[in-house]
């Protein structure tokens, strides 16, 4: 089981990163962050965070 705090982060960092980026840029609406341009920037900052905790996590699980 080594390695599945950070690949659980990681994929939740990714999926919650796409959509503050989908919802900055308006292509999902009812929301207070609908249009607003800090998530489209935040987004792809937390996207980046998860891939790099989703390979961390995998490199931990290779070397058991």
């Amino acid at each position: 089981m080594k390695g599945w705090l950070p690949l659980t982060f990681g994929l939740l960092a990714v999926v919650g990163g796409a959509v503050w980026t989908v919802q900055g840029l308006g292509y999902v609406e009812g929301s207070v962050m609908t249009d607003q341009r800090i998530w489209a920037v935040l987004g792809p900052a937390v996207v980046l965070i998860g891939l790099v905790a989703l390979w961390f996590g995998l490199r931990a699980r290779r070397r058991r």
